[in-house]
């Protein structure tokens, strides 16, 4: 379907980068992984770079949502807004988090306009400058020959042009890709590799999307290799998959074709480099962050600190991972911690390491807190978290069921609301070769339900039957406070009450939490249940779960319980019933 051109930068012409931007690197993004070779070979550029996108085209379309039952649309600078919080939050890698900052940038200045209903092509200059400019500040040791100077060549040739904003964003575009080109002439490592810089390469597609979407004409192809080396076979970077926290890493490709020589991946990392790659959100004050910055500096390199207004993204490559992670809980509070392990040293020093022979099956789970990722975890799922407010993306399962490293896997999305989400990451991965059995949970405690009768011994169809079974024959509730005032299935509740859903349905309302999880609980129970599982939030009181577990001892003698610590999940309470 052709795509219609947008004159000036509103919030449809936002939500239309955003698509474009996401199908662009999801077209370029295997392309981009296997040119990564600074400031690490560990060939995820480019999917690191699809998932900060996905995450922030997400966060766009959740904006145009909540318009979808009123008049109007969101404002632009909503939607930039939205578009950059979403990048923040989801962004991966070393690239991510400075396409992250790009946006954040871009949004400074749009959502600062005169004109709060659409941009023309000089705010559009004045927010690709900021967009460079911001990010270079993010990065502790800017290097020339990287993602950053083509930000900068984007930025001078918008500067340049004079007309709307397809001219601008044309000229900005051709000046990145000039830029590209470029790159390796200007760091070492890109020359002897003979390929372009990757975040570079990934920074042109999202610019050529952003032409696309105010002109309707696909921008030219971005080149991948050095301009001499044109006709030369390209090289590919070792393609290592994130890792586990127990430090196994898997590297993927070709051990004759799909790994760089000894010499070029030393010189992309320096031999003997930090061996971890650590990525948080940090809830923190601008002087707390200022001194983050100078001691994580200290720790390693590759950092990057990107945000603002109380919310930060930090990156960081080190060789003590908890000296960085205590460094964040020194400044505010840090979550979604995500380390990586470069595999054993086999990144940065070239030495070869045979690739692990896949698992014949896993199971790969979506759960809301830390206390259930640790439960999953021990129960031998690979875990994505869910935190409140934010779902995992479908690039997210997909590089989950890719962590597990399995011929089969069973995915348990553990939310209703994930259903698509997961179908979608169970599809891309069907794709890859792998198989996958998508069994609907609706809740975590079917998922545990499912994973207590899992067995890898038995045939895949058969173990997908059991594990649906269990989980079916799991009834599900919740006990969580209303946020504000809403109509329900059980009435009006107001902002504070304590509400108890049962199936997803609220059936009580009430004012205190005991005496609601016991409502909820006597009414699963009416219908029988041999086993009743409580997975405790951290907000939850302690009295409410030591009356529930009293008064199920003592009405119900052919029940037993089960407690779990759920950490921070939303919910002060989860209860399944079989």
């Amino acid at each position: 379907m052709a795509q219609v051109p947008q004159t000036f930068f509103d919030a449809l012409a936002v939500r239309t980068w955003c698509g474009l931007a996401l199908r662009a690197l999801g077209r370029a993004r295997e392309e981009i992984d296997a040119i990564n070779v600074y400031p690490v070979a560990d060939g995820d550029t480019g999917t690191n770079l699809y998932l900060t996108l996905e995450s922030a085209a997400t966060a766009v379309e959740a904006v145009f949502a909540g318009y979808e039952t009123g008049a109007g649309e969101p404002s632009p600078a909503d939607a930039v807004r939205a578009m950059a919080h979403g990048a923040l939050i989801g962004a991966r890698g070393n690239s991510g988090t400075i396409l992250a900052q790009l946006l954040r940038g871009m949004a400074q200045v749009l959502a600062e306009a005169a004109d709060a209903s659409r941009f023309d092509g000089s705010a559009l200059r004045l927010a690709l400058r900021r967009a460079a400019d911001s990010a270079r500040q993010a990065v502790a040791h800017p290097v020339e020959g990287t993602v950053l100077t083509v930000a900068s060549a984007a930025a001078d040739a918008a500067e340049e042009a004079e007309g709307d904003c397809g001219t601008v964003a044309r000229a900005a575009y051709e000046g990145a890709r000039a830029a590209l080109a470029a790159t390796p002439g200007q760091l070492a490592v890109l020359r002897r590799a003979g390929v372009v810089d990757a975040g570079g390469r990934g920074l042109v597609a999202v610019l050529g999307a952003l032409v696309e979407a105010f002109t309707g004409e696909a921008a030219r192809e971005a080149p991948l290799r050095a301009a001499a080396l044109q006709e030369a076979p390209l090289r590919q970077a070792p393609q290592v998959a994130e890792a586990v926290s127990d430090g196994h890493a898997r590297v993927e490709g070709d051990s004759e074709t799909g790994l760089c020589a000894p010499d070029l991946c030393a010189d992309a990392a320096g031999a003997g480099g930090p061996a971890f790659e650590v990525i948080y959100l940090l809830e923190a004050d601008d002087a707390a962050v200022a001194r983050l910055r100078t001691r994580l500096d200290a720790l390693g390199d590759s950092l990057v600190v990107v945000g603002g207004d109380g919310l930060w993204n930090v990156h960081v490559h080190v060789d003590d991972a908890g000296a960085a992670v205590e460094a964040g809980v020194e400044a505010g509070r840090p979550y979604r911690i995500r380390i990586t392990h470069f595999g054993l040293g086999d990144v940065h020093t070239g030495r070869e390491r045979p690739p692990r022979e896949p698992v014949q099956r896993a199971v790969v789970a979506v759960v809301p807190g830390e206390g259930l990722a640790g439960l999953y975890t021990e129960a031998g799922a690979t875990t994505v978290l869910a935190r409140p407010g934010e779902p995992p993306a479908s690039g997210e399962l997909v590089q989950a069921v890719r962590r597990a490293h399995a011929r089969e896997v069973v995915l348990l999305p553990n939310d209703a609301e994930l259903r698509h989400t997961a179908a979608a990451a169970a599809e891309q991965a069907r794709t890859e070769g792998i198989r996958v059995a998508l069994i609907p949970t609706r809740s975590a405690v079917q998922g545990i339900a499912a994973l207590a009768v899992h067995e890898s011994g038995r045939r895949f169809d058969e173990d997908v039957v059991q594990m649906t079974s269990a989980a079916g024959a799991t009834r599900y509730a919740e006990v969580v406070v209303a946020e504000h005032q809403s109509w329900t299935t059980a009435g009006i509740c107001q902002a504070g009450d304590v509400l108890g859903l049962i199936e997803g349905d609220v059936a009580v309302i009430g004012a205190d939490v005991t005496a609601t999880a016991q409502t909820v609980l006597d009414r699963m129970l009416q219908a029988g249940g041999e086993l009743v599982t409580l997975v405790v939030g951290d907000e939850a009181p302690e009295t409410a779960v030591a009356h529930l577990e009293a008064r199920v001892r003592e009405s119900y003698l052919a029940v037993d319980t089960v407690v779990y610590r759920g950490g921070r999940q939303g919910a002060l309470l989860l209860i399944g019933v079989e």
